[in-house]
């Protein structure tokens, strides 16, 4: 199935809710229009790739299952090109029929009949793509200079190489067959399960907020009310219905803590974050550097910066509630949907036309869906579906500030999205730490762009406070989260960890990261709840401090360059998953393994605050 890739849960404060006259002042919001994958959940067309989908699984094992080594010792007679065609296309099916069960689900988790659907859906596909296992499998028991032949032998086989090559470095990992799967079948029953279970509770939960009751993302988004009464409010309501679902979303937590752990030892997995790190085609000392540069830096970044913030508001120090409250100088007006697609455009377009031409399509043909409505998913995220297709955005649009930068990040990844979708569908996904890289560069072109424009000190002030606290949430609060998951998972395999403890590690590595200047008060320690990363995507979280640290990074080249970076960053994003993190940024002269490059792309953060302090100076 296709991975979705979502937007900070950190940031999840970019949602909220809205009045009459707010929604109003926001103009038209787009729904998406799935009817570019199908016209409908009982469509013939959908009943059909259903059946094509279990009819060609079962062909494609009967005609190539036990062939495999037979085919690669043909050299250039070998039909293994034919078999990954064959392959591709049925992952194609698959995609295709996985985004659009897994989009109308994420439109709505609480229809009844959207929910069966999509668990029947899931099912299928299981029970479909069980014919297919065996080929990766067989792939992976090949004699490695008899593969290099084939590969080198046969051209259509060769254009596979990069996933050909991906795929043996899962090879150390990989179980017998029958194991396999086991595995595979029993998903939909076992982590997949619980994914459901936490996303419907979720998505259920409803939080009251001085007499009036709301669900999550209206009540994250109070945390950024101008109000200080009503920011406390909305936290306390936060903490008072996580406490009260604090045994399911403990027991969701050990189990898939657990889950995860027999996974790792069965396939050999060292560190609790190694099979992270292998999904990511990272090395586990490059991620190690990044986590260690960060932490290095909480004192001069998220300290420093929220003792400015505690001085700016009149106080001796923030309470948790007050992390996201704006500033006095911060503009109030809503923003509209309209006013935000021109500033994204245009920002895209001063970069590249081509860039703003591909977003534009976002918008022209309904691949958006941007209004917060009851049983919709919170946050938001951009979905790849198939290259046949087109990727879809999601989001829970407000008109904050922060949602127009929401919505530049999105459409960040569609135009990635779009330009590695040439790849087809086996190497068009990008790796985590790399597939953030267009999101961020969208969203800092995004800022720049107003940035140039604003004139007033204290416009100018506001603004930069609030970079600054998108990327303390990009990069020190994402590195935390990975802290508390390593904190969690290693615990996990000396037995249950009860909800009192998950409260007094998270609460130990917030302190940590957020300095003396941030007072967490009582009812915080349930915040790490609510947070879907840790349920969907175990150690995906670093991936956000990666790109935002790879980005400020890649950004100075391009002020620096004179000629020639976009064309460079276009094939970049072309490149989809065909090649690793230091083929990519080579062209640029950057070099991840290179303990400067973080710093370097740290000390952009710090440069925003000494721009502050000297805005603070001057006034």
């Amino acid at each position: 199935m296709a991975r979705i890739s979502a937007y900070p849960a950190a940031n999840a404060v970019d949602a909220g809710s809205q009045g009459p006259k707010g929604a109003e002042a926001l103009g038209d919001l787009p729904l998406w229009n799935l009817n570019d994958l199908y016209p409908g959940m009982d469509s013939a067309e959908l009943k059909h790739d259903l059946e094509k989908a279990a009819s060609d699984s079962r062909a494609f094992e009967k005609r190539w299952k036990g062939r495999l080594a037979e085919e690669a010792a043909k050299g250039a007679d070998g039909k293994l090109g034919q078999a990954l065609r064959e392959y591709e296309a049925l992952d194609e099916i698959y995609g295709r029929i996985g985004s659009y069960a897994g989009l109308l689900y994420a439109d709505d988790t609480s229809n009844p009949a959207r929910a069966k659907f999509y668990g029947d859906v899931q099912q299928k596909l299981t029970d479909a793509s069980t014919h297919l296992l065996f080929l990766p499998l067989e792939m992976n028991k090949i004699e490695d200079a008899l593969l290099e032949e084939a590969l080198e032998a046969d051209p259509s086989f060769g254009h596979y190489r990069p996933w050909v090559m991906d795929l043996r470095k899962e090879r150390p990992h990989q179980l017998d067959d029958k194991l396999e799967q086991l595995l595979h079948e029993s998903h939909v029953t076992g982590r997949s399960a619980w994914n459901r279970l936490f996303d419907e509770t979720m998505t259920s939960l409803r939080f009251e907020v001085d007499g009036e009751e709301l669900t999550l993302e209206p009540t994250l988004n109070l945390l950024q009310h101008a109000d200080g009464a009503r920011r406390k409010a909305a936290a306390e309501a936060l903490s008072a219905t996580l406490k009260g679902n604090m045994r399911i979303f403990t027991l969701v937590t050990n189990t898939l803590a657990k889950d995860k752990e027999i996974s790792d030892r069965w396939r050999k997995f060292e560190d609790v974050a190694d099979s992270r790190h292998l999904a990511n085609r990272v090395e586990r000392e490059v991620v190690d550097a990044l986590a260690s540069s960060v932490r290095d830096a909480y004192p001069r970044i998220s300290h420093r910066y929220y003792a400015m913030k505690a001085k700016w508001l009149g106080m001796d120090a923030l309470d948790h509630w007050d992390r996201n409250a704006p500033l006095p100088e911060t503009p109030q007006a809503v923003i509209g949907w309209e006013d935000a697609r021109e500033t994204v455009l245009s920002a895209y377009s001063s970069f590249a036309p081509e860039m703003a031409e591909i977003a534009g399509r976002f918008f022209e043909k309904n691949w958006i869906d941007a209004p917060v409505r009851p049983g919709k998913s919170p946050g938001a995220f951009a979905h790849p579906t198939v290259p046949s297709a087109h990727p879809y955005v999601m989001l829970n649009y407000l008109g904050k500030p922060r949602d127009v930068m929401t919505l530049a990040h999105e459409l960040g990844h569609g135009v990635h999205q779009v330009l590695a979708a040439e790849q087809g569908a086996l190497m068009a996904s990008t790796p985590l730490t790399l597939a953030e890289t267009a999101s961020v560069f969208g969203e800092m072109l995004t800022f720049r762009s107003l940035l140039d424009r604003t004139r007033d000190k204290r416009e100018r002030k506001a603004m930069l406070a609030q970079k600054v606290e998108d990327m303390i949430n990009t990069v020190v609060r994402q590195i935390a989260f990975y802290e508390f998951e390593r904190k969690v998972h290693v615990e996990r395999r000396e037995g249950e960890i009860t909800a009192e403890r998950l409260g007094e590690i998270w609460v130990g590595i917030q302190k940590e990261s957020l300095g003396p200047s941030v007072k967490l008060r009582e009812g915080y320690e349930t915040f790490w709840a609510y947070i879907p990363h840790f349920i969907h995507s175990p150690f995906y979280v670093y991936a956000y401090a990666f790109g935002d640290c790879l980005v400020n990074s890649l950004f100075a080249v391009y002020q620096q360059a004179e000629s020639g970076f976009q064309q460079k960053y276009f094939e970049m994003l072309k490149a989809g998953g065909t090649k690793h993190h230091s083929e990519l940024l080579a062209p640029f002269g950057l070099d991840a393994t290179d303990p400067a490059f973080w710093s370097k792309g740290l000390s952009v953060i710090e440069g925003l605050i000494d721009e502050l302090e000297a805005l603070d100076r001057d006034a």
